[in-house]
């Protein structure tokens, strides 16, 4: 099965409502406007019931299908929010809000959803009931967790859930999916060393931060070199280190921050333990004080087998065995999906952006010839697995 054609034929819609989201782009929570402009649209589709305010601004709806003989209930989740990135496209429908845009393409995501939407609503050609999830607060906000939390899943009975992004570099329609680990864990670390500050003319008499934050760069380094199995996936990455004010004072405080992502729980419980023990062994040796706050984030993404060996087939219906790749590559990226996937079984899998600039780059775009691949593939999925 190719690109469904009654897609195709309103392609032109789908894309101007995704430059219309792609001109308003909300953070986080507040998609008050977005959510919105999804719950209306999916009411104009006659969809059975549409559902606001899950997990604080999430958009649930529902179709049913022409019987329920199965009692088949199958969850489609599509991310809303944006970025707080300036946007450099210089498209016709670029961002209008300042210093925000969808950088990420949550906006294609959230109409590639609303055209199977529509679709479904028309043709109900499916036995059972798909449950289509608009999720707030992915980039760093925890939306997935918060829905869930909010029931989302013991509420609307859904048995299986699948994800969809989109992966610039991939070419376009091509689909990228694997069982096991696909995405990272996200974690996070603040770490604030006190010395003992001074004079520069005088080290002697100091504590320096600065000195001690060099050392506990390079030793946590060795995480990864030394203390993680090679054969395993794993980043260790300093981002931030601030300090100092002046040229001729040695600073007391100074103040590193990073990230830290794994692809197996194991490895990451590992990660935290080992920069304790390191943080305590550079504090110690050089006389200083070190705290270390270490937040966890995102869960690995963990794609369940069954249920990636089916959304790969349904790939290979609508582009070909040629344009899958069942067992690619994971990613060190991070993914609030996996919340949902610890809740229930179910896939995320990539599709493909074209040439496009980098993810969370002020020059990406979301390529709408993409959109019928998206749609057609959420709509032969549930076809597949619910079959009238």
């Amino acid at each position: 099965m190719p690109i469904v054609n009654r897609i195709a034929e309103f392609q032109a819609d789908l894309s101007a409502w995704r430059q219309d989201l792609h001109r308003h782009p909300e953070l986080l929570y507040e998609v008050h406007r977005t959510a919105a402009s999804v719950a209306d649209r999916l009411r104009s589709f006659g969809l059975d019931e549409v559902t606001e305010g899950v997990g604080r601004t999430g958009v649930v709806g529902v179709i049913r299908g022409r019987s329920n003989v199965s009692g088949r209930v199958v969850g489609l989740r599509a991310d809303m929010d944006a970025l707080p990135i300036r946007e450099t496209t210089g498209k016709p429908y670029a961002s209008t809000v300042d210093g925000l845009m969808h950088a990420c393409g949550h906006d294609g995501h959230t109409v590639m959803l609303l055209g199977a939407a529509r679709y479904l609503a028309e043709t109900r050609n499916f036995d059972g009931t798909a449950v289509v999830i608009f999720q707030p607060a992915e980039e760093g906000g925890a939306g997935g967790k918060a829905m869930v939390d909010d029931g989302l899943m013991d509420r609307w009975g859904i048995q299986q859930v699948y994800g969809m992004h989109n992966l610039p570099g991939l070419p376009i329609g091509d689909f990228h999916t694997r069982p096991g680990p696909i995405t990272a864990s996200t974690d996070e670390f603040v770490i604030e060393i006190c010395g003992h500050g001074g004079h520069a003319a005088l080290p002697h008499e100091t504590i320096d931060p600065i000195i001690v934050g060099c050392g506990l760069t390079e030793a946590l380094q060795t995480i990864v070199s030394r203390s993680v199995d090679p054969i395993e996936s794993a980043v260790v990455s300093l981002t931030t280190f601030h300090a100092g004010q002046a040229h001729n004072v040695i600073a007391e405080t100074a103040t590193l921050g990073g990230t830290a992502r794994a692809l197996k729980p194991e490895v990451r419980d590992l990660i935290e333990k080992r920069m304790v023990d390191l943080v305590g062994g550079i504090a110690a040796a050089h006389g200083a004080t070190i705290t270390l706050d270490y937040k966890r984030s995102y869960p690995v993404t963990c794609n369940h087998a069954y249920e990636t060996g089916l959304a790969a087939a349904v790939a290979t219906e609508i582009v070909g065995t040629e344009r899958v790749a069942a067992d690619a590559p994971p990613i060190m990226g991070g993914e609030d999906f996996s919340y949902m996937l610890e809740a229930r079984p179910g896939a995320f899998v990539f599709v493909g952006n074209g040439d496009s600039a980098d993810l969370h780059n002020s020059a990406y775009d979301f390529n709408d010839e993409v959109i019928p691949t998206g749609c057609s593939f959420w709509v032969r999925l549930v076809e597949r697995i619910m079959p009238p």
